[in-house]
């Protein structure tokens, strides 16, 4: 199972080593926004000066579906509602 956080900046170092180091799940990975939208429909573009600022993080992870639904039992007090989405993921293994 893997699952999408949108965070703030401020959230992002303890999440990570919530993550990594507390959880130990398989995989983990942030990505900046650079554009986008929520509930208020309102574009929230960038610009080159953007780039440093404080844009949107995802954090994205994922591990075992019992595993990764127990994380985000714990994270809930951290996560702004609406901020999680999870989906069915496959790894590929090597037989």
């Amino acid at each position: 199972m893997a699952s999408f956080l949108a965070v703030h900046r401020g959230l992002l170092n303890e999440l990570l080593a919530k993550l990594h180091d507390d959880e130990k799940v398989r995989g983990v990975t942030v990505f900046r926004g650079i554009s986008g939208c929520g509930k208020s429909g309102r574009m929230h573009p960038s610009s080159l000066l953007d780039l440093s600022m404080d844009l949107p993080l995802v954090i994205e992870f994922f591990d075992e579906p019992a595993k990764v639904s127990g994380i985000l039992e714990h994270l809930a007090e951290f996560l702004e509602p609406d901020h999680v989405v999870s989906w069915q993921a496959r790894v590929n293994k090597e037989d």
